[in-house]
């Protein structure tokens, strides 16, 4: 059994706690919080079991790692904070953890990251052996495994799209929904989220690694953007009120520029209410999905939902997304050090999992 740290209970930490409680290989041995209001309690009521886990969770993040846990899954956020993640992932390799994480955009594909975020873990790596692996949480196997998969099934491939599709109105994270993202905000503020090169930073990773796997140079990576303004006032169960006026809806494309075509492209929509930009694609479901979309001979669609925290979409995609990182600790182990991207870890099937809810 590898002993396995989870750091952070926010949306990702609750799905990873759940995550690794159920994996036959791991054993969790320690839940790091940062709120002291949740310290003391037990990992299964932080995860929204109906059990104890009997691990109480703790701020004290000397004292969890001076154990050198087998692994960590680092769940805090790194979107407002990349400096602070950056600086908490070297510490667990130093003790020579495994670390999983969504937190460090810049090494969704580590060959082209800079190297201030690349050399500081190369080095912890070096010092204690440490392995990092790094997938996106929008989820990550939805911008690189899956879609390079799917183009194996085509004779002619043109364009590779990833697409995420979301009614944010059930998404219980109102600071990132509001202010990262914008929603309700005034049409003449760009959101953080998709300020000029913003997203090229989050996902522009992502289209190198699939430039990368499908064998093409890339010529550059462009950005695209279109908001659309709520039509009216609408109230939402979990974060109240958007004025209409303001963003209620946003769309835009991180493009992999081909000999001057736009190849390979992420591509996220996202909305408050359905009523906003309708001529937009929309989830089946009308809440969240994941697409693929291979444009080529034949066409190829594949649209992924999925769902958890009682029928939750948003919640569905975050547990995909840890389930692809807690997944991938065995196969790290067995590796050993190193810093690993989506096209070295395999998917792997739930071995020893088949049949076996322990929720």
């Amino acid at each position: 059994m590898i002993s396995t740290v989870v750091w952070g209970t926010g949306n990702v930490g609750r799905a990873a706690i759940r995550a690794v409680d159920a994996h036959p290989e791991l054993a969790l041995a320690a839940v790091l919080v940062h709120d002291p209001g949740k310290a003391g309690k037990d990992a299964g009521e932080l995860a929204g079991l109906d059990r104890a886990l009997g691990i109480a969770a703790t701020t004290d993040i000397d004292a969890v790692l001076a154990t050198r846990p087998g692994a960590v899954v680092y769940a805090a956020s790194g979107e407002i904070r990349p400096d602070d993640a950056l600086a908490d992932i070297v510490r667990a390799l130093t003790v020579g953890a495994i670390v999983v994480t969504p937190a460090l955009y810049a090494l969704y594909d580590h060959r082209g990251a800079p190297p201030e975020t690349r050399e500081p873990v190369l080095a912890a790596i070096e010092a204690g052996g440490g392995a990092l692996f790094v997938s996106g949480i929008d989820p990550g196997w939805g911008n690189d495994v899956l879609p390079l998969l799917i183009s194996g099934l085509g004779s002619v491939v043109e364009v590779v799209r990833c697409q995420e599709i979301f009614d944010y109105s059930s998404y219980d994270q109102p600071d990132s929904v509001r202010y990262l993202v914008g929603m309700g905000q005034p049409m003449d503020q760009v959101p953080p989220m998709v300020s000029p090169m913003v997203p090229t930073m989050v996902w522009g990773g992502q289209v190198r690694l699939m430039a990368r796997a499908l064998g093409v140079e890339l010529d550059e990576i462009r950005e695209t953007l279109e908001r659309r303004p709520l039509e009216t006032t609408i109230e939402t169960a979990t974060m109240g009120k958007f004025e209409a006026g303001t963003q209620g809806a946003m769309r835009f494309e991180v493009q992999g520029i081909v000999d001057g075509v736009p190849r390979i492209v992420v591509e996220h929509i996202t909305r408050i209410h359905p009523s906003c930009a309708p001529d937009w694609p929309a989830p089946p479901n009308g809440e969240g999905a994941h697409r693929v979309v291979i444009e080529g001979r034949p066409r190829i669609e594949v649209t992924v939902e999925a769902t958890d925290e009682g029928g939750n979409y948003a919640a569905g995609g975050n547990a995909t997304a840890v389930g692809r990182l807690v997944g991938a600790i065995t196969w790290l182990a067995e590796a050993g050090p190193g810093l690993y991207d989506a096209l070295d870890v395999p998917l792997r099937p739930a071995a020893g999992r088949l049949g076996k809810d322990r929720s």
